[in-house]
């Protein structure tokens, strides 16, 4: 119940008062599965890009960080091709930084500055960290065009990532089990 009246909370401030470029509602009539947009901020590869993602909060809710997953695909070196995001405070305690202090708002905040501040030091996909790293003008240009393909405002197609999706080297984020990477929505 503690969880239940907590969520509300947290979505009524979402709704009324929500951070610039992000929002989040409820998917459907369960509160715990939730459905969130974040906008490209301005001078990123991804700029003006509108990507969706899916939210799913656990029952330990917030003794246990929610897990966030990108549906719309992005080119970024902490994100891979299935969406799963490598971010501290969407890990546990000992080895992440998840609080239960923290809200949806502050994950979906960061996210946003993941986004605009990849940290190619903590890969989820190493080619594309390694492009960041030493060649960002290559970066860049293939960050804003998968932005366009699949982001764009306008007719984007904001689906889940598949097969015919590319598929640089990826590997765990530092501390995670191989198939036990933050965020993954089981």
């Amino acid at each position: 119940m503690q969880r239940q009246s907590r969520l509300k909370r947290e979505l009524q401030l979402l709704s009324t008062e929500p951070p610039s470029g992000v929002s989040c509602w409820q998917s459907g009539d369960r509160i715990d599965e939730l459905r969130a947009q974040v906008v490209g901020s301005s001078g990123s590869p991804y700029e003006g890009g509108v990507f969706s993602l899916e939210i799913a909060v656990p029952e330990r809710y917030p003794f246990e960080p929610p897990r966030v997953q990108f549906i719309t695909p992005i080119y970024h070196p902490n994100i891979d091709s299935a969406g799963r995001i490598c971010l501290d405070i969407l890990k546990p305690l000992p080895k992440g930084a998840w609080r239960p202090a923290l809200n949806l708002s502050s994950v979906l905040t960061s996210v946003q500055l993941l986004m605009s501040e990849p940290n190619p030091e903590d890969p989820l996909m190493a080619d594309i960290a390694r492009e960041y790293k030493y060649n960002r003008a290559a970066y860049t240009a293939t960050a804003r065009a998968w932005t366009q393909k699949h982001a764009g405002a306008l007719g984007a197609t904001h689906k889940r990532a598949g097969p015919e999706r590319e598929e640089p080297s990826k590997r765990p984020c530092p501390g995670e089990e191989q198939g036990d990477v933050t965020g993954r929505a089981e």
